[in-house]
């Protein structure tokens, strides 16, 4: 059994129940690597009994104290709370939730009884514990008060002052109200709870002791991240960086780069650029196809702003921009996953402290590099697709057809290019597949189907995104009817002599005139039978009207055979066909 002699510690009397046996830990801390972890647990093992580290997944590792019975590790959580020697967000856990013991070496305490500590009726217990020293015990910050010398302290305080306590219990989960300076009973509700669980008189106001406690528990957070004032004069920007975990490595307008120094992967990047607003609305849509933006999260832009969220099992990334005086300036910061309550405060830091100075990034300060990458924006990855084909709008609203092909391994799908859409209709035996789009759409055009009968050697043209979106545009295929069924007699589907692109599937089959003759269907995958390159087949009119029927959905029909000249046609194929992005998640 460890050795006690700790003068803060009250003893539990009498005997334990089977039931207060429950062997639990106090976890005091988790750092994201074995090494860092394995320095704080050596801090804490020379100030504390009873330490043991433990990894809990595969990045994190804990410090925790035990094991304990369940009611002498509450009472031991309070009282190295109370005095100061572990954090205020330190919590009970179960043996559970630990993995590996790394501390002290060879040891395997997950296995062991919970520790009984000793009784204070037993003889000499009383005397050993009233005879112990606490050397390591922080000496307090000014001596405790009366509530009347409490109230009188807390008087003199500034109305900054009391805003901070108010930040600083809101961070801790006590206060939901306006950070006012205002102490009224919200404040004095939140200062109450903020007592009760952390051992104190519940009065409702706050000791000079209390307030020193309260402020160093929201500022130890961010200890060993080396928050500093960086003043980036190409950049025309100031803020605070954690500059502990990052440092600079250089320039790629309009960005400027912060990487990662150790195991923690945070990473961060100055945004500055000059511009007008229509380019501060294309850089808001931008930024959202980097690889280090989750598509889950919170966008907003407004007229001089915007901020993009992204958060997924890995990582959370933040971006702040601003615009003024054709300048646009920011900051983009990605945290790793599950330390939120870190992210949150470095986030507030940085907001505080941002300060927009004369200039914007010079473009020509980072010199061309020959290797550059079209999936590269400055440096940083473009989020980029499982795989992409091709569709069109079928209505007002945005309803797109597409190839069914396309969308089997899809956990996302996109259109028009950064819609989210959902899949309403699949039809693998034609090939179909009608999307929803999300969000309100209202696409430049939407197609017209043919009602009357095509011609053999009538021409048409596939439009398409032949080659996945690099061309930013549709390209036209053309080519003829060269059947007006399928090589089995399938009277579904009409064959066609043309040499599309596979990016071109699910894409409109129009005549002269622009109508729809039908879509493109994805060519068969067979090891058994290879067609000509020219050979392709599209699901007609009638077998789409039927389908979409089923579903309530109506199409638009049209009988006429006038002609259209090239840029007309190309023109109408451009509003009309999409771009359908298939992505993982």
């Amino acid at each position: 059994m460890k050795h006690w002699a700790w003068g803060f510690v009250i003893w539990l009397a009498g005997a334990l129940p089977l039931w207060a046996q429950e062997t639990v830990w106090i976890q005091i801390e988790a750092q994201p690597s074995l090494r860092a972890a394995e320095d704080r647990v050596r801090v804490y093992a020379a100030q504390l009994p009873d330490v043991a580290g433990f990894q809990v997944s595969q990045r994190w590792y804990a410090v925790a104290l035990g094991p304990y019975t369940r009611p002498d590790a509450q009472q031991q959580l309070n009282r190295l709370r109370g005095f100061g020697q572990i954090p205020r967000d330190s919590f009970l856990t179960e043996s559970a939730t630990f993995r590996r013991q790394f501390w002290p070496i060879g040891a395997n305490d997950l296995a062991a009884a919970p520790l009984i500590l000793p009784d204070p009726a037993t003889p000499g217990a009383q005397d050993e514990t009233a005879q112990a020293e606490t050397p390591s015990a922080p000496a307090p910050i000014a001596p405790d008060e009366t509530l009347r010398e409490a109230r009188a302290s807390e008087a003199r305080l500034t109305r900054d002052e009391k805003r901070a306590l108010q930040t600083a219990l809101q961070w801790a989960g006590f206060y939901n109200a306006a950070i006012d300076g205002a102490y009224g009973r919200g404040t004095r509700r939140a200062m109450t709870d903020w007592q009760a669980a952390n051992g104190y008189e519940e009065t409702g106001v706050l000791t000079t002791l209390q307030r020193a406690a309260l402020l160093q528990d929201y500022n130890s957070i961010l200890d060993g991240l080396g928050l500093r004032q960086v003043a980036e004069a190409q950049a025309g920007i100031s803020i605070q960086l954690p500059m502990d975990v990052v440092a600079f490595e250089g320039y790629e307008p309009p960005f400027a780069h912060y990487k990662p120094t150790g195991d923690l992967p945070v990473q961060v990047a100055l945004i500055s650029q000059d511009g007008s607003r229509d380019r501060f609305a294309g850089l808001y849509s931008v930024l959202q196809t980097l690889d280090l933006v989750p598509t889950e999260g919170d966008r907003s832009l407004r007229r001089d702003s915007f901020v993009i969220e992204g958060i997924d099992a890995t990582r959370a990334t933040r971006i702040e921009m601003s615009y003024a005086s054709g300048a646009m300036k920011g900051f983009m910061l990605v945290w790793p996953a599950g330390d939120e309550k870190r992210r949150a405060r470095v986030l507030d830091e940085m907001r505080a402290s941002l300060q927009l100075l004369p200039g914007t990034l010079d473009p020509a300060i980072a010199p061309p590099d020959e290797t550059q990458e079209p999936d590269l924006l400055s440096g940083l990855e473009i989020r980029k697709p499982e795989n992409t084909t091709s569709g069109f709008y079928i209505d007002g609203a945005g309803t797109v057809l597409t190839s069914a092909s396309a969308l089997d391994s899809c956990g996302r799908v996109s259109i028009a290019p950064d819609v989210d859409a959902d899949i309403q209709l699949v039809d693998a035996a034609l090939d179909l597949a009608v999307l929803r789009p999300r969000n309100s759409l209202s696409p430049l055009d939407f197609a017209r189907f043919q009602a009357l009968v095509p011609r053999l050697k009538d021409e048409v043209a596939v439009a398409g995104f032949s080659y996945g979106g690099e061309l930013g545009a549709p390209t036209l295929t053309l080519g003829a009817v060269e059947d007006l069924r399928g090589l089995d007699g399938d009277d579904r589907v009409k064959r066609l002599k043309l040499r599309a692109q596979p990016g071109d599937s699910g894409g409109p089959v129009l005549d002269r005139s622009g109508a729809v003759l039908g879509l493109l269907q994805t060519p068969p995958a067979s090891d058994a039978q290879v067609l000509p390159a020219d050979v392709r087949f599209a699901a007609d009119v009638d077998t789409i009207r039927a389908a979409l029927t089923q579903q309530g959905i109506a199409i638009t029909e049209v009988d006429t055979l006038g002609v259209l000249d090239p840029v007309e046609l190309s023109d109408l194929a451009r509003d009309i066909t999409v771009l359908v992005q298939c992505w993982a998640s």
